[in-house]
């Protein structure tokens, strides 16, 4: 398997949740399926509401998946864990994953919060960890 994409979007305003909508449904447009990692059921149930209202007249089929549900056969599932169950080929990491999970995937999206310093030091840890492990980040 190849390595992976790896891009980093830099986010100047906390509106990673917006992203998160814009980049699942460009994707699904493409006819990708996506993985959304987020770190808890609340920021979960949250992002699957605002999926459901955050456009007008768009849908993006998706499920969250709390392991009650079945999100097998949905486009766009998002998730707490480190777990692939619609066979997702890109990820976007509303929160970080381990090197091993990126490497599954073809295509890796992440951000660089430039708005909060913590956050944006930890971007630049992952961003210098995936080069150090041979692959290649870059900013979008």
């Amino acid at each position: 398997m190849a390595a992976p994409v790896i891009e980093f979007i830099k986010l100047k305003k906390p509106e990673k949740a917006r992203y998160l909508c814009e980049l699942a449904e460009e994707f699904f447009a493409q006819g990708q399926r996506v993985l959304i990692t987020v770190h808890d059921d609340n920021q979960g149930v949250t992002l699957d509401r605002f999926m459901w209202t955050w456009r007008k007249g768009t849908f993006v089929p998706h499920c969250f998946d709390n392991g009650a549900v079945d999100c097998l056969d949905e486009p766009v599932v998002i998730a707490t864990e480190e777990r692939n169950g619609n066979g997702a080929r890109i990820l976007i990491q509303g929160k970080p994953t381990s090197l091993n999970f990126v490497r599954s995937f073809d295509q890796v999206i992440d951000f660089a919060e430039s708005y909060d310093e913590n956050l944006l030091q930890a971007s630049r840890r992952r961003f210098a960890a995936y080069r150090e492990a041979g692959l290649a980040p870059r900013m979008r």
